[in-house]
Parts: structure tokens; C-alpha cells; sequence
């Protein structure tokens, strides 16, 4: 194991002031590469063509290679307010955001086409089985925005949200779709019951820490059990498709309290180092505990940030805030994004004797410094003020992303997975 680069310490460094606040948002709701390249420290492109052991591509198609098409013709893929299951922290043009272009854009690959997302096919897809996303809120943003793709083809009384706390848990009870949806469905797959769960699981570190209750969570006095798993495992048991992710959470500090063993054994460790250590235990549990011919795995590559905004705009000094469209340089990478934690990712899934495919929407998503909550998100559970919204260089959270928005083209690649992975006859 190594220490962190001086590239990511910088990174690490500039992280605690903004991040310290944003992951207090809401009681503490958390808050360049493409898919072939990393590079090392000493800025050699190091090749990543097979991040997973089964391999990135589609049908020889790689869906992380493209650009962003404004499209209003077709997004956004559901209104903001026809979703019920949205919460105050992501719906941006309810909370006063004047621009809607955001939920205009269009992830589109070079080489090939995404399918185009249909509610109905997914739920046959998921008939009878449990969707679960694992992580922070990040992963629960990806959560919330898959609820609201799907909910719409399903009829009031069929659908229901519950929460068993770390879980947040949507049920699809029947394909009883209205009569307004596809006929050729019904008569291709009948009346029967889905009986589809699409869940959340709140797990910031992925293995046990001290903020892993739903609620009382803090980053500021992090502590995290890099060896102990099982209290979250056991809630995975038997879970059809797992999504995870894992990254924001670790980036507060270079450094994290953490043990091994006893709690009486608690010590400083470089976040690179620990955060190896953590997907390690993880990994051995994949190992242990998945069925690969009955169970999917999926991992979120990282989410990144633009909390400095000279990083496209030489002398601004500015953030997200304000923002209306993508940035165009196709090799656009910002700080606020690690390369040793991303090859962690790699060398972890490479070294799997299971294959667990990686979703890496990092780079499609460096693009999007307009897709964040910006000022239009709440603090504390409230929406923030007048006066705070008119400070947006210390009030804007570019972590987290509106709804709809970017998230969705998360949803949309995984879609695109599910379909390739468990075909419709």
C-alpha cells in the first residue's frame, strides 16, 4: 500500500472547509478520464480497457465514450413534479432554480446508441427480484431518480415506499399498467404480479462506520471499521442486483480514524490506504457470499465535484453556481476527483474472482458542472434563505446533483446493462 500522491493530497487538502458543510446539508445528508484511461503519477497513460473482469463493452460498444447532445425533444425522461418520490434536496426548479436547460441534455456515446429507457421492459426485467443501490447520498440521489423513471407505468395502488431505516424500499406490486401503456406488453407478458423492489441502503463507507445511522451521521469525527462488514451484509443477503458506491465520504481529510479488530485500537491512516483496506473486506464478502449465476454486482465509479470553478474558467474564482451548460473539453478532469482512489476501484475488481462490472460515469459526469443543487437544495432540512442563496461561494453545494438531471443518464447506462444481461424473449 502507498501513501497518497501529492496530486491527491492536494485534492484531500481542498476538500474540508465546502465539504465539511455540504455533508451537513439536510442533517447531514451527504453530500479525466474516460473509461479506458488513468494516469499514473508520473502522467503516463496507464490502460484501463478491462476495468472488470467481464469486461467494459456492450456489444463491442463502450457506452462511457461519448459527448452530451441538447435534446429537449426527449428530456428531460419525467417532470419533477409528476414524482412524488422526490425529495426537497433535488428538486432545483421547485426550490426557485430560474435555468431548466440542465434537465435537457442527452449522454450520447460515440460508437454506438443507449437504449432508449422503457419502464416496462425494466420492471419485467426486475419481475420477482430486489434492485438495491448501496452508499451515501450520492447513491441515494441514483436511487430516487431510478423510483421516478419507473413509478410512472405503474397504477396508484401498486406501487408503495417504505422505510425500514438504513433502507429506503420501493415496491412495484403488479404490471397492471394503465390503459394507456403498450398493448403489445400485455398481451407479450400477461397480468402478473412484479413483486420488484428498488431499495436504498445507507452504508457511506460500504463497511461499518460511526455514521452509519440514517440520521445521526457526521463526517467531521470519522471512524471507520475497516474489517467489520456484516452488520450492513446482512441486509444484502440474497439481493438480486447491488449497486455501490462509495468515494465523498472519504475525502473530508488525507488522513481517517480507523481500526482493525478492537475498537480500543483506533488510528490515524492515509485515506488511500484505508480506503484499500475497506474495499478489500468488501471484496471478500462478494467472494464469500455471491451466487454469480442468480446475483448482478454492479460498482459506481466516483461522482466528482466542481466546487472551484477556475478549473474551466482560467481566473474565476467561483463554483458550480450559475452554471447552464457542460464543459466541452473532452479531456477535461478536475481536482476535485482522485486518480488513486479510481485505480483502487480497478485493481479491487480485477483482482475478484467474481465479476462485478464497474459503472464508470466519472468522466461523463466531469462534464456536467451544470447539473449540481447549486444554491437551489436546502440546509438542515430547510430550503436555504435569501440571503444565503445570494452567497453562493459559501452556500452552493456542487456535489450533489438536481433531478431530474445527470443521475438519470446514470440510470440510463445501468438500464442498458440489465437489458444486455437478462434478456426479453
Amino acid at each position: 500500500m502507498k501513501p497518497p500522491s501529492t496530486s491527491d493530497r492536494r485534492v484531500l487538502s481542498l476538500f474540508p472547509f465546502l465539504l465539511a458543510y455540504l455533508l451537513f446539508i439536510g442533517t447531514a445528508r451527504l453530500v479525466k478520464e474516460n473509461f479506458r484511461l488513468i494516469k499514473d503519477q508520473g502522467g503516463n497513460a496507464k490502460p484501463l480497457s478491462n476495468l472488470t473482469n467481464g469486461g467494459s463493452l456492450i456489444d463491442g460498444c463502450d457506452l462511457f465514450d461519448g459527448k452530451w447532445v441538447l435534446d429537449g425533444g426527449t428530456r428531460p425522461l419525467y417532470e419533477e413534479e409528476s414524482c412524488p418520490y422526490l425529495t426537497q434536496q433535488v428538486t432545483c426548479g421547485t426550490n426557485g432554480r430560474p435555468d431548466s436547460l440542465y434537465q435537457n441534455w442527452r449522454w450520447e456515446p460515440h460508437a454506438c446508441k443507449l437504449p432508449r429507457f422503457d419502464a416496462v421492459k425494466l420492471l419485467e426485467i426486475l419481475r420477482g427480484k430486489r434492485l438495491m443501490f448501496i452508499g451515501d447520498s450520492i447513491q441515494r440521489t441514483q436511487w430516487q431518480s431510478m423510483v421516478c423513471l419507473i413509478q410512472s407505468v405503474i397504477p396508484p395502488g401498486k406501487k408503495s415506499m417504505h422505510r425500514n431505516p438504513p433502507m429506503k424500499i420501493f415496491r412495484a406490486e403488479s404490471s397492471r399498467c394503465d390503459k394507456l401503456r403498450s398493448i403489445s406488453f400485455t398481451l407479450r407478458f400477461g397480468f402478473q404480479e412484479f413483486n420488484a423492489s428498488i431499495e436504498f441502503y445507507w452504508a457511506p463507507f460500504i463497511v461499518e462506520s460511526n455514521s452509519d445511522h440514517f440520521k445521526k451521521h457526521s463526517v467531521l469525527k470519522r471512524l471507520v471499521k475497516l474489517d467489520s462488514i456484516s452488520k450492513h451484509s446482512r441486509r444484502w443477503e440474497g439481493v438480486d442486483i447491488m449497486v455501490f458506491e462509495s468515494y465523498v465520504w472519504w475525502m473530508y481529510k488525507p488522513i481517517i480514524n480507523a481500526t482493525i479488530g478492537s475498537l480500543d485500537n483506533v488510528k490515524e491512516y492515509d485515506v488511500t490506504n484505508a480506503y484499500e483496506l475497506a474495499l478489500k473486506t468488501w471484496a471478500n464478502w462478494i467472494e464469500s457470499n455471491i451466487n454469480p449465476h442468480t446475483q448482478k454486482i454492479f460498482f459506481m465509479s466516483l461522482s466528482p465535484t466542481h466546487l472551484w470553478s477556475w478549473e474551466w474558467k482560467a481566473g474565476s474564482n467561483e463554483n458550480c453556481f450559475n452554471e447552464s451548460y457542460p464543459i466541452q473539453d473532452p479531456s477535461y478532469w478536475g481536482t476535485g476527483s482522485s486518480r488513486d482512489m479510481m485505480g483502487i476501484v480497478r485493481d479491487t475488481l480485477q483482482d475478484l474472482a467474481i465479476n462485478v462490472t464497474l459503472l464508470n460515469i466519472t468522466q461523463l459526469s466531469e462534464f456536467r458542472k451544470d447539473g449540481h443543487t447549486s444554491v437551489y437544495t436546502e440546509r438542515r432540512g430547510k430550503l436555504l434563505t435569501s440571503e444565503q442563496r445570494s452567497d453562493p461561494n459559501s452556500y452552493a453545494d456542487c456535489i450533489h446533483w438536481c433531478l431530474p438531471g445527470v443521475p438519470d443518464t446514470w440510470n440510463e447506462i445501468l438500464y442498458a446493462y440489465l437489458l444486455h444481461d437478462f434478456p426479453l424473449h
